[in-house]
């Protein structure tokens, strides 16, 4: 990607209306914990603030899907350990949104894996999860990551995985399973994770973040 700082700097403008790249942590139903890890959205923000010439907005935003903040933002986060669930309504308002150019990453935070993908068979019922091969733009974009997705927290000790829903090539939905970047950006005292560690997981952020602008 060509003059990548430079897109970066031109295209952020595009994304929330008082010109500052943000993410807005999505509200959702089910009882499952949307809240999970206060400390990551933050700190992953300020990474990419100190990182590249982004302008960033440093606080998350919290949204419910259909809210008037909703569509201020394009760009969505969506963890937790337990059950998601999304209304008739929320589906369509979802996809809509995504399909109209907005961005959603999904990080199993463990145990989301079950009702998220059954939710997804009703958000995307025509279109499968895709895994993302290793000279994917997105491991490469910014920080390069040969060897894919890197493996923060063990859970079920199988191997970490970045799948996708792409809508006509362009990738609209990333889910980063068996991972855990949200732990790897979270304050260092809260899981204890090696440096390096926290590293990996905030570069991927940010491959992330500059991946959907520039893609």
């Amino acid at each position: 990607m060509k003059n990548i700082i430079y897109i970066i700097f031109i295209i952020s403008f595009l994304f929330s209306e008082n010109g500052l790249f943000s993410i807005s942590r999505i509200h959702y139903g089910g009882g499952g914990d949307w809240y999970a890890d206060p400390s990551s959205i933050p700190n992953l923000l300020e990474f990419v603030n100190m990182n590249t010439s982004i302008n960033i907005q440093k606080e998350e935003n919290q949204v419910k899907i259909g809210d008037e903040d909703f569509y201020k933002n394009n760009f969505f986060y969506i963890t937790g350990h337990g059950d998601l669930k999304l209304t008739q309504e929320e589906n369509i308002i979802l996809r809509e949104h995504l399909m109209n150019g907005a961005f959603l990453h999904v990080d199993d935070n463990y145990g989301l894996d079950k009702s998220f993908r059954l939710t997804l068979k009703q958000l995307f019922p025509d279109k499968d999860l895709v895994e993302l091969p290793l000279e994917h733009d997105i491991f490469n974009c910014y920080y390069k990551f040969p060897n894919g997705l890197p493996k923060i927290h063990e859970h079920d000790n199988k191997p970490p995985q970045a799948l996708g829903i792409f809508n006509d090539k362009k990738l609209i939905l990333l889910y980063t399973f068996e991972s855990d970047l949200g732990d790897g950006w979270e304050d260092p005292n809260v899981h204890n994770d090696p440096d390096y560690i926290r590293q990996e997981a905030l570069k991927m952020g940010t491959n992330i973040i500059i991946y959907s602008i520039v893609q």
